[in-house]
This record gives structure tokens, sequence and C-alpha cells, in this order.
């Protein structure tokens, strides 16, 4: 069975996580979305997993972003008509369970950690979600419990009043460009945006603007993008991951 891994681990945590899984199952097709996630941004997470998960048939989906881990927060194991979903309950996979329709929702027993011999206060990842992984494409439910509800999540969070567009830059990418969670249909028919004064005229592909100019367009993840044709919008701008304000030309 296929598991994906998205944490904000960096380059070595998710190789245990591997080592856990094919340890309990060695069946597993195990696939990185990323690891590169901005250290603790559950949005950015859910942003992310909401663009991927789709592209595959019959995963387990991990995410795992975890400001609160060894707190009290739950982790869980969300079954959907096509998927699962195991993280902290913190809110990152409830846009794309929701999106895939939820059927079950687990809560994971702390004690699954004797499967790895004992249970960190900081490395969840190696002592729950990975035998969680393990004991789902086993089928075996022992240390799942169902409960209700899960923390939901507004990753389309914007507000639109007037000219004013208030919006997140969930993610930028290695090139640069400011990703928001702006879905196209809402700026249809727009002409361009200010951010910071500095103009953003409407476009259709990165060529329609000479070298180093500004242009927003639609991009591969359905939303608003900010850019700097061959240049790097977020360095320019200074702006990283966050709240911004954009005035919408009309």
């Amino acid at each position: 069975m296929i598991v994906t891994l998205l944490t904000d681990f960096g380059d070595f945590y998710p190789g245990v996580m591997k080592g856990v899984i094919l340890s309990l199952a060695p069946e597993a097709r195990i696939v990185d979305l990323t690891h590169s996630v901005e250290p603790q941004n559950v949005f950015q997470g859910a942003f992310l997993l909401y663009h991927s998960y789709r592209y595959f048939k019959n995963a387990i989906h991990v995410a795992v972003v975890d400001p609160g881990v060894g707190s009290e927060r739950r982790a869980i194991v969300v079954e959907t008509r096509n998927h699962f979903f195991v993280a902290p309950d913190n809110g990152i996979v409830y846009p794309s369970a929701v999106s895939d329709g939820i059927l079950r929702i687990f809560e994971i027993d702390k004690s699954i950690s004797e499967l790895v011999g004992g249970l960190s206060a900081t490395f969840h990842g190696r002592d729950i979600f990975a035998p969680a992984v393990a004991m789902i494409i086993r089928r075996d439910f022992r240390y799942f419990r169902e409960i209700e509800e899960i923390k939901s999540l507004n990753i389309f969070d914007y507000s639109y009043k007037g000219r004013i567009l208030r919006c997140r830059v969930l993610y930028v990418d290695k090139f640069g460009n400011l990703i928001t969670n702006v879905p196209a249909e809402l700026v249809k028919g727009a002409k361009g945006f200010y951010l910071q004064g500095l103009k953003f005229p409407m476009v259709r592909i990165y060529q329609d603007v000479g070298i180093g100019e500004p242009l927003a367009l639609i991009g591969s993840f359905g939303t608003l993008e900010l850019s700097i044709r061959e240049g790097n919008a977020s360095k320019s701008l200074g702006v990283c991951s966050g709240e911004i304000e954009l005035e919408v030309l009309r």
C-alpha cells in the first residue's frame, strides 16, 4: 500500500519513521511528499496535503506538523472514501478528509508506542504515527478507538470587501512565487493587484510580461500566485508565508 509522508522534519527524522513503518509492514511503498514544511506551520501543511492527496489512489497519508507534540492533543486516524489520514488532531488533515468524505475517525492510543519500544515527548512521528500506519496496512485496529469529531481548519479564510482582499500566502516555492489561498473564481475578471505599492498585472503565463517584471496568475494549485518573471517575489518584497493585504484592480 502507498504511504505518503508530509512533515516539517527536515532530512533526518523521516528516515527513522520509514524504518519503523517498514519494520512492521515491509510491503509499504513510501512516497515523500515533502519534509520542508515551514516549522510548526499547520496551515501550510494542510494546504500542501489538500493539493496532493487526490493524485494518489487508496493511500495512507501521514501529515506531521505538530506544535503540540507531547501535550494532550490527540493523535488520530481518519478513514475517508478513498484514503486514510494519520496525523495530530490540529486540523492539518481536516480539509483533505472532508473533501474526500469522512467515514470514520479514530483516536490512536499512546500504548501503540510499545511496538517501537516506548513513547518520547518529542518524536510522535516515530512512536505513534509510524506504527499506526503499519497497523492500518495490517488491518489491525486494536490501538484505535472510534471518536466523533476532529479539529477543523479553514485554509481558505480570505476576506474580500470593496477593493481590499485579505488572504494568506500559504506557500513560497523555491522560485520565490507567493502562492495564496485565493481561489481562481474569486478573482475572475481582475486586472491586477497592488502589494506594498507594487502592481502585479493579471496574466495567463509568465511570458506575458518582461523578464524581471511582476505578475499575477492562477498557478497549478488553482489559486492566485504573485510572481516576478525569472526573479524572486518573496525576496524582492520581503514577504514570506502569512497574512497579506491586496488591492484588487477591476
